[in-house]
């Protein structure tokens, strides 16, 4: 048993396991960015202006949810658009609050008109 060569092989070793670490960090970061990427590419961009009426979706937890219930709720009027995404919305009952533009979709106001057209039914005798 040589001590000189038995040290000098250990920390061959120990810089070996510090190559490894390095490697691995550098392939996490790698993973990362482009995981990013992807996510980022795949955010829909909603713009919103100041007096336009929007719906908010209503993202807590139901374990009972109601048939044909819809999460989207009451038309609120946007106050304020801030940087980042962002939005001041405001109701005359539930005041006025900021909230995740993502959280938001455009609400088109009236009644929508269906042509009336006529349906043919195949329905056997």
């Amino acid at each position: 048993m040589d001590l000189q060569s038995a040290g000098e092989e250990r920390m061959l070793q120990l810089n070996e396991l510090d190559e490894f670490h390095h490697d691995a960090y550098e392939n996490a970061q790698i993973y990362k960015e482009k995981t990013k990427m992807w996510h980022d590419k795949n955010i829909t961009k909603k713009k919103f202006e100041v007096g336009q009426k929007v719906l908010l979706y209503n993202s807590s937890l139901r374990l009972f949810p109601r048939k044909l219930k819809s999460r989207w709720s009451r038309p609120f009027m946007v106050t304020e658009v801030y940087p980042y995404g962002a939005v001041e919305i405001s109701h005359e009952e539930k005041g006025t609050f900021k909230v995740n533009g993502q959280r938001l979709k455009s609400y088109i106001d009236g009644a929508l008109s269906c042509k009336s057209l006529p349906i043919k039914l195949d329905i056997p005798e």
